[in-house]
């Protein structure tokens, strides 16, 4: 859609409430937002300068819908439901797969208790959540013993083991009536909301008249119980001796980021917090009040009897459209709690900020670094060789290639030495950068900024050699010293090719140290695998009957000695080898020592 078209259905835009679809050129749907007026919010994403993720979503947008609704709230429950039906690029995903298990009275005949992660709209009666199953295991463990409901599947026609265990209320022994489930339900509601002493009183007498009686298994198991009532179910000082449930939801912005953070308070007790973020398009209240909508509804999470936000938050659309209670503390404990939240909004995103700033300088600070030490322009790009021989035999090279401080190993290459005789580290050198750099010339690719050799003044001067005087390039060249024990010392490098001294903290000294370990270590493993395959074939190359199109079939299949010798004959003969070279082959392998 042309420019000119956006312009008129901007202009036709209404002032209303309602939602907008933004689409990219392949009509699919990028971003939905909701708004107030739906004529300012659309306009302003066309109008002025944008920076982050809003500026590359006003690239994308090709075209625009509207869908004017009746109120705030309405707007605000038809944009998640367009969210979760369309996930657009541009919107926020809650994550998923991070509920916590409820304990669930069912709605039935006979009531059960039962642990349960999908809270549903089923007139059952729901407790929750708990950290973890275990808590939620024994919570449940315990109610069945002071509070039981039906435990039994309740058909059974005569009285089940957990009645006699005193676990079970019994239907299947007797009639249970609806006012005694009633009662029962009534005292475990009473008892998670943390009124416990009755329980706790309770509990220490059969504790003592178990001990008087010499029964100490029983008292031992009574003792248990208060035990885990005072460490789970009663309050953990963190706000009151109010036991409402409720859920703090505070933010944090910089840099077009917004870091959301919610505590979960249940049982006086702060039993999770959760944490996400992400960059914003909208304000920072539209998207809490976004996210908070999406956290209910896209997860298991039960809207609690109170939920608290900051004062920034339109606090009168969130109590209509949750159908809770919807408040901003002004002081005292929730005050405190609130700030709390919000402070950890705020080090969560600055410890990320932080983390890329130190990848930063990692890489490309390096590089800067690194850039300044040897007076050259910024180091985009570095190539790095290294010789791997033993003995002169199998002679190898290999390159790695850095780019803004970062391994580009698509751009790794490996050589085996053509023209080299023998150990000759100056004719290695010679002939691998020259077949290096001849070709990025003919494929007019990009050079490299910088050359590092793995070793001394003879491989620099090698390389610019054939830099210079054969191919007329004109690209630095440093040698990577190595000092004692084998460890990254400096530099080679300049027309004398004096050492440069790296400060062993400094970040350019960790750069070069880590692409000097990198190509030796794709250098070894490079020689390795070509050692181990040149003994491969010369053994092959010695038995009787083995010619160039034998040996490549049983590479091929085979690919190592070990495997060759563990076969039969008759996995050669498929192969199309003949029965007599494949016995002799076998018979050489065999009376051949082991490698």
């Amino acid at each position: 859609m042309s420019r000119e078209i956006i312009e008129h259905k901007l202009a036709l835009l209404p002032d209303l409430p309602g939602c907008y679809i933004m689409k990219n050129k392949a009509d699919d749907i990028i971003y939905i937002g909701k708004a107030k007026k739906l004529k300012n919010r659309v306009r302003s994403y066309f109008r002025g300068e944008h920076v982050g993720k809003t500026k590359r979503l006003v690239e994308d947008i090709v075209d625009f819908e509207t869908i004017v609704t009746g109120s705030d709230k309405e707007a605000l429950l038809l944009e998640v439901t367009l969210i979760q039906k369309h996930q657009p690029k541009y919107n926020i995903r809650l994550k998923r797969g991070t509920s916590y298990p409820y304990l669930k009275i069912t709605n039935e005949k006979d009531p059960q208790l039962v642990i349960t992660s999908d809270v549903e709209k089923d007139g059952a009666y729901y407790f929750g959540p708990y950290p973890d199953v275990w808590a939620a295991s024994e919570t449940k463990q315990l109610i069945q013993k002071i509070y039981p409901l039906r435990k039994c599947n309740g058909h059974q026609n005569r009285a089940c083991l957990y009645y006699h265990l005193g676990q079970c209320i019994g239907p299947c022994d007797h009639e249970v009536s609806k006012e005694e489930y009633d009662a029962q339900i009534r005292r475990i509601k009473s008892f998670l909301n943390g009124n416990v002493t009755d329980i706790k009183r309770d509990l220490r007498e059969k504790m003592q008249e178990a001990a008087e009686d010499m029964n100490y298994e029983r008292a031992a198991e009574f003792r248990d119980q208060v035990s885990y009532i005072e460490r789970t179910v009663e309050k953990q000082s963190i706000i009151s001796n109010d036991y409402t449930p409720r859920d703090f939801f505070n933010y944090y912005m910089d840099k077009g980021w917004i870091s959301i953070q919610v505590f979960f308070v249940r049982q006086a007790t702060l039993i999770k917090r959760e944490a996400t973020m992400f960059p914003i398009i909208d304000t920072p209240e539209e998207e809490l009040m976004s996210f908070i909508l999406q956290y209910y509804q896209d997860s298991n999470n039960q809207i609690p009897k109170e939920v608290y936000v900051p004062e920034t938050v339109d606090t009168a659309l969130m109590e209509e459209t949750l159908e809770t209670k919807v408040h901003v503390p002004k002081q005292g404990r929730k005050k405190e709690l609130l700030d709390l939240t919000g402070k950890n909004s705020e080090l969560a995103l600055k410890e990320k900020f932080r983390l890329i700033e130190m990848k930063e300088q990692k890489t490309t600070g390096a590089i800067e670094e690194l850039s300044a030490i040897l007076d050259l322009p910024y180091i985009e790009r570095i190539e790095a060789f290294d010789h791997s021989n033993i003995q002169g035999t199998n002679p190898v090279s290999a390159m790695v290639s850095f780019k803004d401080g970062i391994p580009d190993k698509t751009n790794y290459r490996k050589y085996k030495i053509r023209t080299v005789v023998g150990s000759n580290e100056y004719a290695t050198t010679q002939e691998v950068i020259r077949r290096r750099y001849s070709r990025l010339l003919k494929e007019k690719r990009e050079l490299p900024d910088l050359i590092l050799m793995d070793g001394g003044k003879a491989q620099v001067n090698a390389a610019v050699d054939v830099l210079e005087n054969e191919l007329s390039l004109s690209i630095p060249v440093a040698g990577m010293v190595k000092d004692q024990k084998h460890r990254t010392a400096g530099l080679l490098f300049g027309d004398d090719l004096e050492p440069v001294v790296l400060n062993p903290r400094s970040q350019a000294f960790h750069l070069v140290q880590r692409i000097q370990e990198e190509v030796h270590r794709f250098a070894i493993t490079f020689h390795r695998n070509v050692r181990s395959k040149n003994s491969f074939t010369s053994q092959l190359d010695d038995i009787r009957g083995v010619g160039p199109k034998t040996r490549t079939k049983v590479l091929r299949h085979f690919k190592s000695m070990k495997r060759l010798k563990e076969a039969e004959i008759e996995e050669m003969t498929e192969l199309g080898i003949p029965e007599e070279v494949a016995r002799r082959i076998k018979e050489t392998l065999l009376e051949s020592p082991s490698k």
